[in-house]
């Protein structure tokens, strides 16, 4: 459960802020009969994922054992992959995102073009939304109990419309670089979770076949049918006797990207200023 909602709710926060800066500049603006193409644009994007999920998910059941066992650690790299390009662009672009959306939309306005502000609200919900499916699958592939993971996420999405829109209206004020930092590194962890998964997956499908021995014993923690069994499961990607091929690939990937996420970025006056001392020398 605990996984599926911080993708709901980072991923949610992440497509509510971005479409919430842009409606919020258009209201500034007196130009609120532009709202309504930037709501066909969401309810495109989301409609458009939902289809996505679905098919892949129709899909998926349709395989053989071995083929659906290699469709899902796939999924599984898939969902790696967009969480790593979130997380880092993220963390490069989040100063001048603000910025960078009012000052696409001015254009859009001075230009009068209502198509481009549909595509501005389409992309800003796709790519969030896209993620989150892929990511969603492979959590509940993964997960032994899908009605707590479906639970998981469909809270996840809620809070993230409600801090969204409190967010818009003014009436909430939070660090979103803390926000963004602490549910970064529990992604990171779900992640890692994933990776191993995907591993386990393509050594059941014949895909992985080396480093198959057994690294430790961790039965006696990740337990089956156990709340810590199934948060360890579901939110870290451990199994009970786990191979050397899943601890590599989950300590491989879950350090450098925890200490990337957890690592104090510099200001940016300290860097203008070193950039200033290196000019001058």
């Amino acid at each position: 459960m605990l996984p599926t909602f911080v993708i709901g709710l980072r991923e949610g926060i992440e497509a509510s802020l971005i479409v919430g800066i842009i409606a919020a500049f258009l209201i500034q603006r007196g130009e609120r009969r532009a709202l309504r193409p930037v709501w066909v644009g969401v309810a495109i994007a989301v409609a458009l994922c939902a289809g996505v999920a679905v098919a892949l998910n129709a899909y998926g059941r349709s395989l053989p054992l071995r083929q659906r066992e290699a469709m899902e650690g796939a999924l599984a790299l898939v969902a790696v992959a967009g969480v790593t390009w979130m997380i880092v662009w993220m963390r490069r672009h989040a100063r001048e995102l603000k910025g960078t959306l009012e000052a696409n939309a001015e254009s859009a306005l001075l230009t009068g073009s209502i198509l481009a502000l549909v595509v501005m609200a389409f992309l800003a919900v796709v790519r969030e939304g896209l993620e989150t499916a892929i990511f969603m699958l492979a959590a509940f592939q993964s997960s032994s109990n899908p009605a707590a993971t479906g639970t998981g996420a469909v809270l996840g999405v809620l809070v993230a419309i409600g801090l969204g829109y409190a967010l818009y209206r003014g009436g909430v004020r939070i660090n979103l670089a803390r926000f963004f930092r602490v549910t970064g590194f529990v992604l990171v962890l779900v992640a890692a979770g994933l990776l191993a998964t995907s591993v386990h997956a393509f050594a059941e499908a014949g895909v992985v076949t080396v480093f198959q021995a057994h690294a430790l014993d961790l039965s006696w923690l990740v337990k089956s049918g156990t709340v810590s069994g199934s948060l360890l499961t579901g939110m870290l990607g451990f199994q009970p006797v786990p191979t050397v091929a899943e601890v590599t690939v989950w300590l491989a990937f879950a350090v450098p990207m925890g200490l990337y996420v957890l690592w104090p970025s510099r200001p940016r006056r300290q860097q203008r200023a070193t950039s200033t001392q290196v000019s001058a020398a």
